[in-house]
């Protein structure tokens, strides 16, 4: 696929087979930094807001669909994407890890919940090995001696994929910011994905996830995130002016 601006997010989205071969490659020749993005209607409209976000978004070698939002704007846009959740993602690393024999760190979530997953995963894949690290209290104001901390961690344990679950758009300007900390390692902020992947929260029903609807079931287990889906009416007026504009370029120069 050509790359293709959404919202004025410039992005080049693979499909899941495409997504594995390139992280497989990576993996037997690392160099550099292979830093993998989520793109649901949430994360674009905050990236369309914060400049440092959006070049985190646009420079990132894999972006992956994570929202039935993109996929329906890129068909009225006239685009077809393929969409992998974060949490199928993650899982597919997992198994690729223990295929491979790799290390995995697991940074962040809800209170040593890394711990409880990294220790779960142990079991289940006992060729890969894996090491959760609560990390950062706070991300949005990180203490120094947090950063020290994981970073020490990460230098002994030598791991070849990272996990972080801060949540958007914290979790991808932290490792963007200290990408050095991270050479030669897959990087993935996966948001709550560790919370699906222990059963801390219900998953919806395969259903439920192939209409579309998985954003509506998560809120009535959280309701709470209600006012998070006010960026997702922001997201169907911006495609809609984006599809106006495609119609009407002269109008809307």
């Amino acid at each position: 696929m050509k790359d293709f601006r959404l919202l004025g997010i410039e992005i080049n989205p693979q499909n899941r087979q495409q997504i594995l071969e390139h992280i497989k490659k990576y993996l037997i020749n690392p160099h550099g930094n292979l830093r993998i993005v989520s793109l649901n209607p949430e994360i674009l409209v905050l990236a369309g807001e914060n400049p440092e976000f959006k070049r985190v978004i646009e420079t990132s070698q894999i972006q992956h669909i994570d929202g039935v939002g993109v996929v329906l704007a890129g068909r009225l846009l006239g685009i077809e994407f393929e969409r992998i959740t974060g949490v199928d993602l993650m899982s597919e690393l997992v198994k690729l890890a223990d295929k491979l024999r790799l290390r995995v760190v697991l940074i962040g979530g809800r209170k040593n919940l890394a711990l409880q997953l990294a220790k779960c995963y142990s079991q289940a894949y006992a060729q890969a090995r894996f090491k959760g690290i609560q990390g950062i209290k706070n991300i949005a104001k990180p203490a120094i001696f947090e950063e020290k901390r994981v970073f020490s961690i990460v230098a002994d344990f030598k791991p070849h994929i990272v996990f972080t679950a801060f949540g958007s758009p914290w979790q991808e300007l932290w490792l963007e910011r200290h990408k050095s900390r991270f050479t030669d390692i897959v990087v993935m902020g996966v948001g709550g994905a560790f919370d699906f992947a222990t059963g801390l929260i219900p998953r919806a029903p395969k259903t439920i996830r192939l209409i579309g609807l998985e954003w509506l079931f998560r809120l009535t287990v959280e309701p709470w995130r209600w006012k998070r889906q006010l960026n997702l009416i922001k997201f169907v007026y911006l495609v809609a002016r984006q599809k106006l504009r495609l119609k009407n370029p002269l109008k809307f120069a």
